[in-house]
């Protein structure tokens, strides 16, 4: 259940990301418009926005600070490969202690 939804909520934050990349809004000067169509986009949007990937430009519109989504994507990264690791040796040091 927990894997659906991280699925759905990967696929919601990569729908936000293309519509800013799709419509090359990569800075205040080609800012655009944009309205989510469902309650998932909304949270997704709302996230970028406070982790200042995606920036208001006044008037409704925003663009996506491309550096900055580079360098969110790799912290994001890094975390899930330390949780990753440290589940591994909790896995190890649980099945060490079985034997």
């Amino acid at each position: 259940m927990a894997t659906a939804a991280a699925a759905v909520m990967a696929k919601a934050r990569r729908d936000v990301v293309s519509h800013f990349m799709g419509t090359n809004a990569v800075s205040a000067e080609s800012a655009v418009a944009y309205e989510p169509g469902r309650n998932i986009h909304q949270r997704q949007f709302e996230r970028l926005c406070d982790a200042g990937v995606i920036r208001a430009a006044g008037e409704g519109k925003y663009w996506i600070d491309v550096a900055r989504y580079d360098e969110w994507s790799r912290s994001r990264r890094r975390w899930v490969i330390l949780a990753i690791a440290a589940l591994l040796s909790i896995a190890a040091v649980a099945g060490l202690m079985v034997r």
